[in-house]
C-alpha cells in the first residue's frame, strides 16, 4: 500500500474530517488568559446613520426615514431600527469616529479583522488566529471558530493553516449539526472504536515497512480526529438544540440570532474567539428595504447576547466586537442605495473592561467624516488586544522578517472605565 493509497483509505474508509486542522484543535492545552472574544461582523458594511450615529437634523436623503430612538444614556440616540439595542446601551460603548482608506471589500476586511494595514506580500493574521497561536486550545474546543462560514480575511494568514478557523455551518438551518463532529450515518460509537483499533493494526504493519514522517503526522491527525468526535465536551458545546426554545426565541430564529447563541455556547465551553458573519449590508440599491430586515434581526440578537453573557458571568471576560467592512455613503444614491464609505463609520464594543454607555468621538453633520477624536483601524486593533491581554509589541516572523501584530495603534483609553 502506497502512502497515497493509504491517505485515500483514511479519507474514504475512515471518518473523513476535511478542513478541521485537528492537529491544532486538539493540541495540548496551553493555558493562557480567561479572556475571550465574540465578533459580530456586518458583512458588506453597515450604515452608520442607520445604526449608531443617526442625524435627525440632516436632509432627508442623508438621514433616511427610520428616525432615531433615545438610548439608556440621556442625550444619546441610535437609529429607530434599534430600540432594543438602545435600551441595552449601558452594557456597551460606541466609537462614532472610525475612519479608514480601504474602500474595497477584501482589503477593508483584512484591515479591520487584523487591525493592520493590508500588504500585498502577505496576509496578516486576524484576531482569532493570534489568539489561537498565543493561547491555544482550551477544554478540547477549537480556539478559533467562524459561524456559519469563513472569509479569506478572517484567517490565519502567514501564521499558517494550523491557526485557521473551525467552520460550523448555519446554526439556524433545520437539523443543524456540525458535520465534522458527527459520525457518518449508520456508524455507531462501538463501530467507530472498532475501526480505530483496526486502523491501529494497519498503522503498525505499515510503520514496520516504512518509517515516514508523513505517516506519523497522519497517525497523529487521525487519532486527534477520533478524539474530537468522541469528546462529550465538544459535542455538547456545539449542540445548540440543548438550549431552551425560550432562549433561542429570545435571540431570534435567524442566522445572526442563532449564530450569536452558538458563539456564546462555544465561548462558555472554551473557544477563544468566535466570529458570527451577518450578511446583507452591501446595499447599493434600495438600501432602506434591505437595511430594515437585517438591522431588525441584529437588534434582537445583539442585546440578547449581552444580557445572556452578563447573566452567566461571562461579559466581564468576553469582548464583544461589532464591526463591518466600512460605513455607507452619507447620501442615498440615485437607486436609493448607500455605497462604500470608509471615511467615517461606527463600531461597538462591550465586555472585557469596556465602559458601558460611552460614546467615543463625533462625526460631522452628515456622519461622513470624524469631527472629533478620530480613531484609526490600528487604534481599534490595539484596543482589542489590550482588552484581551495581548501585547501589541509582540513580533512574529514572516518571509524572514519581523512583523508586529499591531503597528502604530494606540488603545482608545476612554473605553476603559
Amino acid at each position: 500500500m502506497t502512502v497515497s493509497n493509504r491517505r485515500d483509505f483514511l479519507r474514504l474508509g475512515s471518518l473523513g474530517f476535511g478542513g478541521l486542522h485537528l492537529r491544532r484543535l486538539l493540541a495540548a492545552e496551553q493555558g493562557g488568559s480567561e479572556r475571550a472574544c465574540i465578533v459580530i461582523f456586518q458583512n458588506g458594511g453597515a450604515s452608520q446613520l442607520d445604526f449608531f450615529d443617526p442625524k435627525p437634523e440632516a436632509p432627508h436623503d442623508v438621514r433616511g426615514s427610520f428616525g432615531s430612538v433615545p438610548t439608556a444614556v440621556p442625550g444619546v440616540h441610535f437609529s429607530g431600527l434599534l430600540p432594543r439595542t438602545a435600551k441595552a446601551f449601558s452594557k456597551f460603548a460606541v466609537i462614532r469616529s472610525m475612519h479608514s482608506d480601504e474602500a474595497i471589500h477584501e482589503r477593508a476586511r483584512q484591515y479591520i479583522f487584523s487591525g493592520t494595514k493590508p500588504r500585498n506580500d502577505l496576509l496578516h493574521p486576524s484576531y482569532g488566529a493570534v489568539l489561537s497561536k498565543e493561547w491555544g486550545a482550551r477544554n478540547g474546543l477549537p480556539p478559533f471558530v467562524v459561524i456559519p462560514d469563513k472569509d479569506l480575511s478572517a484567517e490565519a494568514g502567514f501564521l499558517g493553516p494550523a491557526h485557521d478557523p473551525f467552520i460550523t455551518g448555519d446554526p439556524n438551518a433545520k437539523g443543524f449539526a456540525v458535520k465534522d463532529l458527527t459520525l457518518p450515518a449508520g456508524v455507531t460509537d462501538d463501530e467507530s472504536r472498532a475501526r480505530r483499533a483496526h486502523l491501529a493494526k494497519m498503522d503498525a504493519e505499515f510503520a514496520r515497512i516504512t518509517s515516514s514522517p508523513l505517516l506519523r503526522d497522519m497517525d497523529e491527525f487521525s487519532a486527534k480526529a477520533m478524539d474530537l468526535i468522541a469528546s462529550p465536551a465538544a459535542r455538547k458545546a456545539f449542540d445548540i438544540h440543548a438550549e431552551t426554545d425560550k432562549l433561542r426565541d429570545a435571540y431570534g430564529r435567524t442566522g445572526v440570532g442563532q449564530g450569536c447563541l452558538l458563539a456564546r455556547r462555544l465561548i462558555e465551553s472554551g473557544t477563544r474567539l468566535a466570529t458570527v458573519f451577518h450578511g446583507g449590508y452591501d446595499t447599493h440599491r434600495e438600501h432602506e428595504k434591505g437595511a430594515k430586515k437585517i438591522t431588525t434581526d441584529f437588534d434582537q440578537a445583539f442585546p440578547s447576547l449581552l444580557e445572556d453573557l452578563e447573566q452567566r458571568g461571562l461579559l466581564a471576560t468576553t469582548l464583544v466586537l461589532v464591526i463591518g467592512d466600512f460605513g455607507r455613503t452619507p447620501k442615498l444614491n440615485f437607486s436609493g442605495g448607500r455605497d462604500h464609505w470608509p471615511r467615517g463609520f461606527s463600531v461597538a464594543l462591550a465586555g472585557a473592561g469596556i465602559r458601558g454607555g460611552a460614546v467615543i468621538g463625533r462625526s460631522d453633520a452628515h456622519a461622513g467624516e470624524p469631527a472629533e477624536r478620530p480613531v484609526t483601524i490600528e487604534d481599534l486593533g490595539a484596543t482589542v488586544y489590550q482588552a484581551l491581554g495581548i501585547d501589541t509589541r509582540k513580533e512574529y516572523h514572516a518571509n524572514g522578517r519581523p512583523v508586529r501584530i499591531n503597528k502604530d495603534g494606540v488603545p482608545v483609553k476612554e473605553l476603559f472605565g
